[in-house]
């Protein structure tokens, strides 16, 4: 049997604790793990607002983790395009997403292919989101 490859993506604005996290729990599950960065224009294109670190530093950032393997530049938020391309075994999201439709039907697709869908714990006290608020206060 071979590795175990495993898959997760964000953003990764103003890196905090919930992101890492959710990598340190994700390499727990596996022995391989590829860590997707997501575009500018892909999060305009979601959150409708443009990250404050850019794509590069981002990503520097999270190659720089313990436990990122491989980092990959992503411009897609469907899962099976990237699974089409790094064949992983497992993909890690945040239980805040538990019961989303859209990740129930990425959940339903993932073992379709093989692969499994895994819920790992969200760091509730700490988000991008809530550190941009912060930030506007000053």
């Amino acid at each position: 049997m071979g590795k175990l490859i495993g898959y997760t993506q964000g953003t990764y604005d103003m890196f905090h604790i919930g992101h890492l996290n959710l990598i340190k729990n994700a390499k727990r599950r596996c022995d391989y793990l590829i860590v997707g960065v997501n575009t500018d224009e892909l999060v305009e294109s979601y959150k409708h607002k443009k990250p404050i670190i850019p794509l590069e530093e981002r990503a520097e950032i999270v190659r720089a983790i313990k436990y990122v393997d491989e980092v990959i530049i992503t411009d897609t938020l469907d899962k099976k395009v990237i699974w089409d391309k790094i064949r992983f075994d497992e993909i890690y999201i945040g239980d805040d997403w538990k019961g989303n439709e859209r990740w129930e039907r990425t959940g339903k697709q993932m073992a379709e292919l093989g692969a499994k869908l895994v819920y790992l714990p969200y760091t509730r006290d700490t988000s991008s989101t809530m550190l941009r608020e912060k930030l506007t206060e000053y």
